[in-house]
């Protein structure tokens, strides 16, 4: 087990109702690389990741494509879910269905503990719903509907009409736990994360909280209240307790104390339900609130949030195919600040490509190996006495890593990516600069010559180390080149917070011929 201090962090868990698109990719390569970042230094961690498949949205969607909601959650959650981990190599530690024994057990044992604290109240309810967002709206998201839709109450994110309901519900006293959620916002001023989202929430619990209905007796897809079976426990509360039920809470007390509590990466349409209404609940429930919330911006393409019904939704597997999942993740973990909102273009993604990671990052491990090759018979030379400009590249990989983990630490991969990329871009100005090439030339100068290449090829070795947590696949290939395997062991084994020492890169070890990391893309018109 890692010697470091829990580090658990989970995505959302995901609607199945529909196929997964390049927004549900972006939060999960996020989370993904915050996770093996962690994990690589050492830290005890845990990424969580799922699906959410009950409430009235995928009863609907199931007898639309004439199935039961089981058989059609089943068939998402196989054909669509699970593959988009593969499609985008995330290495998630777990993956939460809420229809598993294990949840509803748990959720039922955490619902009866707020009911029997005497937090939970019978009442009768009249509101208008949204069946999209699975949510009652409050007046400030209700906006007046057009074209086909004129003249009714429509949901301001999706567009559709609301549905009036009444019924008599169970409600949890939200209203209660305003002045305990505005002290910890105050004692914790890091508890949502970006400032943009954290000054929202507090806005929106200062002007009141109003009790919040949690069980719904309209349909029957969902976990039963344990002590009604006529009511259903509102999906936005059976999903928000995954987060808890994963990591062994009412089932496994030294688990869940070993894991719990975790950071939530959201979108920021969330931001509300896991920043207001959950740490309501675990408070409710005597339970430790969460370490953070970060919600990060929305993905638009064409202007527009990416959404599957406005046909601005793009699978992942459309970028994979041709750019490859390292390129993927790179992309949406630097070309976005993380907290705000990013557009999405193939000439943007096609230019990144081809300047950073093509010319940039791959052209420099192809020729440092290849000079490798071709001067030292593919063996790694010593370095022999190192200049102001060698000992420049090393406080920039020195530095260069020390930030990169900061910038972890603030939920910030954009900005671990820049610092990283700054070895990048001064590793390619300092061979342009000693010309390799032409201290070849001078057998005087073969011991300069060795120095510059044990300059690059143990830059090299820093990179790949920085970079595995964002780019898996073509790290590891470039860490099988340099002959750090055989010498150092397993990349993903390499301790990330030292990364920035100088000098781990043994001389002698052999270099392996490196294909391009990043082949040229031949995009049709």
């Amino acid at each position: 087990m890692p010697t470091g201090e829990s580090f658990y962090i989970t995505t959302p868990i995901y609607y199945p109702s529909d196929v997964p698109h390049i927004g549900h990719g972006y939060t999960t390569v996020a989370v993904d690389a915050l996770a093996r970042w962690h994990r690589q230094a050492g830290d005890d961690t845990w990424m969580l990741t799922g699906t959410d498949e009950h409430g009235q949205k995928m009863m609907r969607a199931a007898a639309a494509n004439g199935s039961t909601p089981q058989e059609w959650v089943d068939k998402l959650v196989s054909q669509e879910w699970f593959p988009l981990l593969e499609t985008l190599d995330v290495a998630n530690d777990d993956f939460i269905r809420t229809t598993q024994p294990r949840h509803e057990d748990r959720v039922k044992q955490f619902v009866q503990a707020i009911y029997d604290r005497g937090y939970i109240y019978a009442g009768e309810f009249e509101a208008l719903y949204c069946v999209g967002c699975e949510e009652f709206k409050t007046e400030s998201e209700i906006v007046d509907g057009a074209g086909a839709f004129e003249g009714l109450k429509v949901c301001a994110i999706h567009s559709k009409p609301l549905e009036l309901l009444q019924e008599k519900n169970y409600f949890f006293k939200l209203s209660e736990f305003q002045d305990q959620l505005l002290a910890l916002y105050r004692r914790v001023p890091d508890f949502i994360r970006p400032e943009s989202a954290r000054n929202e929430v507090v806005s929106f619990v200062k002007n009141g909280l109003k009790d919040l209905s949690i069980s719904r007796s309209t349909f029957d897809w969902g976990i039963t209240v344990p002590w009604d079976e006529s009511h259903v426990i509102y999906v936005w509360v059976d999903a928000l307790l995954n987060y808890a039920t994963a990591v062994g809470y009412g089932s496994d007390p030294e688990e869940f104390a070993r894991r719990w509590p975790a950071y939530h990466v959201v979108g920021k349409d969330i931001l509300r339900f896991h920043a207001v209404i959950w740490p309501a609940m675990l408070l409710a429930a005597g339970v430790e609130v969460p370490r953070g919330v970060f919600a990060h911006g929305w993905l638009l393409v064409g202007g527009e949030k990416m959404s599957k019904s406005k046909l601005t939704g793009i699978a992942p597997s459309e970028i994979t195919d041709v750019f490859g999942s390292d390129a993927y993740r790179f992309y949406f973990l630097s070309a976005i600040a993380f907290g705000q909102d990013g557009s999405f273009s193939w000439e943007d993604l096609a230019a990144r490509y081809q300047a950073e990671l093509a010319n940039g990052f791959g052209n420099l491990a192809s020729r440092t190996t290849a000079m490798i090759e071709r001067y030292f018979e593919g063996i790694v030379p010593p370095a022999a006495e190192y200049t102001e400009a060698d000992l420049r590249i090393q406080q920039i990989v020195a530095d260069a890593s020390t930030s990169a983990d900061a910038a972890i630490e603030r939920f910030r991969i954009d900005e671990a990516i820049d610092a990283i990329w700054t070895i990048v871009d001064a590793l390619n100005g300092y061979i342009t600069e000693n010309e390799p090439w032409a201290l070849a030339k001078d057998d005087a100068q073969r011991g300069r010559l060795g120095t510059v290449l044990y300059t690059a090829a143990e830059g090299l070795r820093a990179l790949a180390v920085l970079l595995s947590p964002v780019m898996p696949v073509a790290t590891e290939k470039l860490w099988v080149a340099l002959g750090a395997a055989d010498a150092l062991g397993r990349l993903q084994d390499q301790p990330l917070r030292e990364a920035g020492t100088w000098g781990i890169l043994r001389p002698g070890s052999s270099v392996n011929a490196l294909a391009p990391l990043f082949p040229r893309v031949e995009q049709s018109a």
